[in-house]
Parts: structure tokens; sequence; C-alpha cells
């Protein structure tokens, strides 16, 4: 894993030596992405420049250092990211079409790249990847982001200057882009704790989207293109399978699971797995057993809270399988200690609270090992979270109601406030009682009196229900969140909480949480439930297969049983969170108190101090406003950090 940077002066005017500096000090600015190594290039006739820092994974030699010209002399690369279709690429370029020179991924795309061209070489490439690739001889520059969007890449242009990196901390570094706070982005953050693509925090900079290829011509042109979609996959159509076809489709999947994590075992540098006891997880884990000639490392992190802690299921499935097990507890002493390192890596305002705890367990890995493979993308892909389960046990109770009837019954459920509703809530059972009942028996009227479900869906993924009254000066619009009707199939609704997860949710928060975590020690993060290949057969099965017995991911858990006890990983879902709302009200209040001091947010003029200290007061009287005070705390702590950059 590395960082990129780079730079086109599309006048041409830039002198070598300034090209040359310009690219160093944005490469110094991700040089936690890639400590083993650093190089830059330029060329000043084209205005182009590189920069890269080098995380050492294969080919520790130096031929595989960055920047990359071709063996042709007409292209050069900057690449962060894994490969893991290497050997089938070299067989089809042939040793007498292209020579290798070492054997490492980055020149393996290269003369790919100079043999076939860019978009043919990327249909072949399975693993995740960001790279930068100049034509010498057209001065064009290609940037391209993998399928699912693992490796980050952001880019800006402002009139005749180009910049991009893997952190944005780097366009900033190039000087040449001006910086302006996106309000309305910034609103978008309140709603969801993260930025969503294509926007950032700032006006005019882009997260290039996943599955694209950005071209940027001599000539200014500029031009998106997508290889990959996701839309295009999760629609193709699907038929019902017998029997006997499941259990095929299913051993499929058991095999291709099987070849995406062995082929992620691939290393010059010692290996390990996270590990925390669920389903994903666990299943990563017990594959990289059966495939790895020596004993697998697995990490975990713990809470001294139980309603948190997972050490103990996971420290359960290592014992099975016989892994070499570690496990670090997390405390509020952590955090502390921790905060500092969140605006300075997470390089825009980001408040998924887990970031923490994985910030904790990276440090842990980094110790025994440079690469770990994670089991994110489970839950997304075969509809693992339990707001599914939420939305389609509401629908089915609003499938009972007569069409007529339900925008009236909706209409009586939201008019009635939400106060009353959590009174008349305690008169049922224990075992059916919920906290916010109130809130959430208006989302579920919302839905009957529209007769769609999407936005209570996009409700449950969401912090502040009116960022726009947050953030002072927005004009926000909330993205128009996936139809759920109540007239759909059962198998339509659970597509498109599915589709609507893997395009938004996934990158823009799980795995930029774990990019960054895992890159500000260097650990490099691997992710075999997201090779493509699984991707499109788990979208190929019918919806149907997904949940037995009202559980969902039985794919997954197939697998995953067939080599761990049922008994030893069967639990109620927990999450990675940690007890935030309990620690701002501890150990954390004084820390908070003081970011939050009205008066300094008045003289930012960002957030409006009234509501922020409204939402601060409710929490200290025993409201569960934890989440949302995050999400201001993260954004004051970024803003001190990166105030005088902003214009």
């Amino acid at each position: 894993m590395c960082g990129i940077v780079g730079i086109y002066d599309l006048t041409a005017s830039t002198p070598q030596e300034q090209l040359l500096a310009t690219a160093t000090a944005m490469a110094d600015t991700v040089a936690h992405r890639g400590p083993d190594d650093a190089g830059v290039w330029a060329d000043e006739r084209a205005g182009l420049a590189l920069g890269h820092r080098r995380l050492a994974i294969r080919d520790l030699s130096p031929t595989g250092h960055q920047p990359m010209v071709s063996s042709c002399g007409r292209y050069v690369i900057v690449y962060n990211g894994e490969i893991y279709s290497q050997d089938a690429i070299v067989r089809d370029l042939g040793a007498r079409v292209r020579t290798l020179r070492g054997h490492s991924d980055t020149e393996v795309i290269l003369e790919a790249c100079a043999e076939w061209g860019v978009e043919a070489t990327v249909h072949r490439l399975i693993g995740m990847f960001a790279f930068a690739l100049v034509d010498r001889l057209t001065g064009r520059l290609t940037l391209v982001r993998d399928r699912l969007g693992i490796k980050p890449l952001y880019w800006a242009r402002s009139g005749s200057s180009l910049a991009f990196g893997s952190e944005l901390t780097a366009i900033r570094a190039a000087g040449t882009i001006p910086l302006t706070l996106d309000r309305d982005a910034l609103a978008g953050y309140f709603r969801y704790n993260y930025v969503g693509a294509p926007a950032t925090v700032y006006q005019g900079v882009n997260k290039l989207s996943p599955g694209t290829i950005l071209t940027v011509e001599a000539s200014g042109e500029t031009r998106e293109s997508q290889y990959w979609s996701l839309d295009e996959v999760s629609r193709r159509p699907r038929h019902p399978l017998s029997p006997v076809d499941t259990r095929d489709r299913l051993d499929e999947l058991d095999a291709l699971l099987a070849d995406a994590v062995s082929r992620r075992l691939v290393s010059d540098v010692p290996i390990g797995s996270l590990l925390s006891g669920g389903i994903d997880s666990s299943l990563v884990t017990a594959l990289m057993v059966e495939a790895s000639p020596t004993p697998v490392r697995t990490f975990t992190v713990g809470f001294e809270d139980p309603a948190y802690d997972e050490a103990a299921s996971a420290r359960a499935v290592a014992g099975h399988l016989g892994t070499e097990h570690h496990e670090i507890v997390a405390t509020p002493q952590d955090v502390m200690r921790l905060v500092d390192d969140i605006p300075r890596f997470y390089d825009e305002p980001f408040a998924d609270v887990s970031q923490l705890p994985t910030m904790l367990v990276s440090e842990l890995t980094r110790r025994e090992v440079t690469v770990v493979l994670t089991g994110d993308g489970g839950d997304e892909l075969f509809g693992g979270y339990s707001r599914y389960a939420a939305i389609e046990l509401a629908r089915a109770r609003g499938r009972r109601i007569p069409g007529p009837l339900r925008p009236l019954m909706g209409q009586a459920i939201t008019r009635t406030p939400a106060s009353l509703l959590d009174r008349m809530a305690l008169l049922a059972p224990a075992r059916l009682r919920r906290e916010g009942m109130g809130r959430k028996a208006h989302l579920v009227g919302a839905g009957l009196a529209a007769d769609d479900f999407g936005p209570m869906y996009d409700a449950l993924l969401s912090h502040w229900p009116d960022p726009a009254s947050v953030v002072v000066g927005s004009r926000y619009q909330p993205r128009e969140p996936a139809r759920i009707p109540v007239s759909d199939s059962l198998r339509d609704a659970r597509d498109a909480m599915r589709r609507e997860d893997m395009q938004h949710y996934l990158p823009d928060d799980i795995l930029t949480k774990v990019d960054r975590a895992s890159m500000r020690v260097a650990l490099e993060a691997r992710v075999p439930l997201l090779d493509h290949r699984v991707v499109e057969l788990g979208w190929a099965l019918p919806s149907e297969l997904l949940v037995r017995d009202g559980v969902g991911k039985w794919p997954l858990r197939r697998s995953l049983y067939r080599r761990v006890p049922q008994a030893l990983v069967d639990r109620p879902k927990m999450g990675f969170g940690v007890p935030i709302g309990d620690w701002l009200r501890g150990p954390l209040r004084a820390w908070a108190s003081d970011l939050l001091d009205p008066a300094g947010m008045a003289r930012q003029g960002v957030l409006d101090a009234q509501v922020v200290q409204r939402a601060w007061q409710q929490h200290q009287a025993g409201a569960e406003n934890g989440y949302l005070l995050w999400d201001v705390l993260v954004l004051q702590m970024w803003l001190e950090r990166n105030a005088s950059a902003i214009g």
C-alpha cells in the first residue's frame, strides 16, 4: 500500500525544479502511507509531476521503486494498492512482448497499460488499486480507481492547474487549488457522519468515484468514464434456482471465497487477520488457516463494557482455529491518546466512532505484521445488517393494511407526539420495548403515509435529522433515498437496501475508516469479500437465498459452519461501536465541553452554537446524543487543525 500524488500545469510553464519540489511536498503529506521509499518524477515540457511514498509489500528490491517508467519509455505510473491476478497478466503479456525487470505488481500494471491500454488492463485486474498513468508522447494523464472504492483518490482542477492525491492533504500541499469550505457537503457530513462522494469538504475538490477512469488531455479536455458499475451488476436478471442448482451455486461461492482469500496471502512480508468473532471475519480467518502454510496471527480489540465487547467471541474462534491470537482492551485513556490523530489522518471530517477501535487494533496489528485481511463488505453484499430485517418487518406489517387505509393510518401515527408514543410503549411487554419507540413509530408512519419505506431506511442511516439547521449558511438538499415501496417484492426491497449501502455507506464510511486507520500505521488491509468476482456472484444469487429462518448472510454462514461450530459464532450482531455516550458524560466530558465552547463556535461561524449546546445539555441530562455530538467534536478538531488552509 502506498500514497500517490501529482500535479499537471496545463500551460507547461512551471520549471522542472519547482515541479519536483511541489511533488515532493505533496508526497511528504502522505509519508505515513509509505515509510519504506519515496520518489518523484517530472517532465517540464508537459508540465507534469508525480510523487510516491512506498509501503513495500511485494518485490522489496529497488525494481519496485516508483514513479516507474515503462520498458518502452513512453509511460510513467504511480500506484497504490495490490492486485492478485498478476501471474495471469504476466502470462498473457509474454516475455517476448514486454520484458519485466522485477516482480512487483506495479510493473505488471504499467506494462499491461503500455501494451493493451488502460481500460483493457483494468478489466483484467483483481484487487484494490488507485493509480495515475502519464503518456509522455501525448501528455495524457489518466487516473483510475478500483471497482468498489477500496483505495481512495482525490482530484481537483482550478483553471489550468490540476492536482491529485491519495489524501486531501496532498492537494492542499500543491498550493495551486483554492480551498473553500463546502457548507452543503458539510451538512451532508452531519447527516451521515461522512462526506459522500463525489463531494469533499472543499468546494471543487472531488473524490474519484469507484470503478471510474478520469482522463485529462494536454488540451485541457477532461472526461470521466465508468468501466465497472455496481448499479449495473446489481440489476442483472436473476432466475429462481432448483435445489440442486442452489447447492451448486453456493458451492461455487464457497470455492470463490477460498480463492479470493488465498490470492490475498501473497506477500513478501508478515500477514495476519482482524478477527471480531463475527461471521465475516471468522470466515476469512478460517479460509486463511486452510490456505496458509504457516500459523495465522489474529488480532482483536475489546472493551471493559460487556455491551460492546466481542473479545471473548473472537478468542473462542481463534482457539478453535488454532491461530496465534492477540487482543487489546480499548479504554477512555486510549481515546484521549488517539483523538489528536483523527483530524491528521482523516483528512476531512469523518465521524464513524468505530474509527477509534479500528485505529487501536491497527496499532496492535502493526507490531506483528505488515498486511492484514479483514471481513469488511459481508454485511452490505449478503444482507447482514439488522436494519434490513427492521425494514422488511415494517413492510410486511404494512402490507396487511388495505392500500387505501395506509396513508390514513400513517398520518395518524405521525401526528401523535413521539413522547406520547414513548409512554404508550411502556404498556408493551418488556421484551418488545426498544429505546426511542416514538421516533421509530413516526418513521413507520411516514413510510405508510407515503407507501415508501425508502425515507425510513435513510433515516436509520442518518445522524442529525436536519443538518442544515446545524451548519450556518448551508442550503443542503439530502440525496434522494432508495425507493422501497410497500408494494415491492421482498427481493426488490432487500436489493434496494443492499445497493444503497454498497454505493454510499461502504466506500464512503466503512472502507474510508479502515483505509485511514490502517494507513496511519503503514498497515495494508486487504478485503477478500470485496473481490469483484465475489461481488458479482453475490448479486447473481436470488435474494431469497440470503436469509434463512430470519437470519441474514446465509451463504456466508453456510461456508463458515463447514469450518467453525455454529455455536461459536451464532450470536446477536454487535457492530464495532464504542460507549461514546457514556464517555462524554464521564471521562471525556471536560475535553468535549472545551471543544463545544459556544463563544469559540460563534467566532468560527460554521456551526449554530445554540443548536449544538442544546444537544450537549440534553445529553448531560440523559438523552442519547453521543453520536450527534461526536460529529460536532470531530469537526471542531478538524477545523482547529485546518483553519489556516480554508478560505
